[in-house]
């Protein structure tokens, strides 16, 4: 059984057990999260929501906290003898995913 849930203005494709990475959420360690904006349920049959599909939603816990690898921008400027180089670290929260309910 799997879900398609929207979280941090993406979609995501999750199943029971399962470890993932979304934009980063105000919510500490070790607590459960629910996510109740589930587009898709599909197991033995399959719901679609329109948008969202109802009383279905996927719950999870917060493991850790944490920022990705530094991705690193530079901006040249011909001509101008001007160089900028910038980097950055997006946030990320990892949570385990318990359980879905449709």
């Amino acid at each position: 059984m799997y879900a398609i849930i929207e979280t941090g203005g993406k979609q995501l494709k999750v199943q029971e057990g399962q470890a993932i990475y979304i934009e980063k959420i105000e919510v500490a360690e070790g607590d459960k999260v629910t996510f109740d904006s589930v587009v898709l349920v599909a197991g033995d049959d399959v719901k679609v929501g329109a948008p969202f599909v109802n009383g279905a939603e996927v719950e999870g816990t917060v493991e850790k906290h944490g920022r990705q690898k530094k991705v690193m921008t530079r901006i040249y400027r011909r001509r101008k003898n001007s160089h900028l180089t910038q980097g950055h670290r997006q946030p990320y929260t990892k949570v385990m995913i318990n359980s879905i309910n449709a």
